[in-house]
């Protein structure tokens, strides 16, 4: 059986928090262990200076934390090549082929661009590099043949961006590229987790995340300090459940099992629900049921990372194999390409 390839990738500017859990990160592992799949899972530095170029070494310090990240949650090399994208120089070659395929304006319509141009505050000072990432995401994806991406919601135009360089490609050069798929969480929540005080996205720059790396006595700050309805004031207030935090979270990690662990007075989320809306029911002891939820999550995960941050040695030695794995893959497609192109001159 031909498996099929995904891959995907995570900047490394800080390191993963559960946003990144729950949008892509618990969906890899799950791709990953059902054998269906051959994943490729880079960590994306090439893409992380085009807004922090001149601040390198915060690149180079998260590159670790999230090599470390991936490999607490259950990413496993001997299962999944992992890669640094700066090691793969074929990925920069392709993305100069392909960014004679793409217009300036239409990278300026793409909406995710748009969005992140305006959270950055570049006003009319745009980086280059940052402006064409999405075409060096496409060579990322292409270089690898992928099938699927997987990614969250807010990355769908970039890979509708890849689709359409790989159609013109090969409507120009020949059937070459493969046309890649986006692959989104099934749960709607988790497509993209609200921050903490309650901001649509868990987001580094907004200091509003709960970190997989974060300490149990952090993560009970944080969480008893989310938001929730701000016109439930006593106990016995009506509360309200949309565009409350904390039960967000919970549609997202909380299952029948928790219920009966924790709080088993309510069989199921939809009992609790109807009991906060209509009233009696405490913003604190829903915030200490989400938290022990989150314990169980987080917990294995932490054991591992104590563990790989006193191993780095093996950290850094599965990056570099795994970069020498996807190099080779990456070569062989930019040869398919420099072919189709032409520019073989020698060969």
């Amino acid at each position: 059986m031909n498996k099929k390839v995904f891959l995907t990738g995570d900047r490394p500017t800080g390191r993963l928090h559960l946003g990144h859990f729950v949008g892509s990160l618990k969906n890899r592992v799950e791709m990953q262990n059902s054998g269906l799949y051959e994943p490729y899972i880079f960590i994306a530095d090439m893409q992380a200076l085009t807004d922090n170029a001149k601040n390198p070494k915060k690149i180079q310090d998260n590159i670790k934390e999230v090599a470390i990240d991936y490999l607490s949650v259950g990413i496993d090399p001997s299962k999944s090549t992992i890669f640094v994208q700066s090691q793969i120089p074929e990925l920069t070659e392709l993305t100069f082929y392909y960014m004679n395929l793409v217009t300036v304006s239409r990278l300026k319509r793409n909406p995710t661009i748009k969005t992140e141009i305006i959270q950055r505050g570049f006003g009319e000072s745009v980086p280059v590099g940052f402006l064409t990432y999405p075409i060096s995401q496409a060579a990322d994806i292409t270089a690898f043949k992928a099938d699927f991406v997987p990614v969250g919601e807010d990355q769908a135009p970039l890979i509708e961006q890849c689709k359409e360089i790989v159609h013109t490609f090969n409507a120009t050069y020949g059937d070459v590229l493969k046309m890649p798929e986006i692959y989104l969480s099934n749960n709607d929540v988790c497509k993209r987790l609200p921050g903490t005080d309650g901001k649509a996205k868990m987001s580094k720059s907004l200091g509003n995340c709960i970190y997989l790396a974060d300490d149990s006595e952090t993560v009970y700050k944080k969480v008893m300090s989310m938001y929730t309805d701000p016109n439930h004031l006593k106990v016995e207030d009506p509360g309200n459940v949309e565009d409350n935090a904390v039960f967000t979270y919970l549609d997202a990690f909380a299952t029948d099992e928790h219920f009966s662990k924790y709080m088993n007075e309510y069989n199921n989320l939809d009992e609790l629900k109807e009991h906060y809306k209509r009233g009696g029911l405490g913003d604190v002891k829903i915030k200490k049921f989400l938290y022990q939820i989150l314990e169980e999550i987080l917990t294995p995960i932490r054991a591992k990372r104590a563990y790989y941050e006193e191993h780095l040695d093996e950290v850094y030695k599965m990056l570099q194999d795994g970069s020498k794995r996807a190099r080779m893959v990456a070569s062989d497609t930019l040869n398919e390409v420099r072919n189709a192109i032409g520019v073989n001159y020698f060969d």
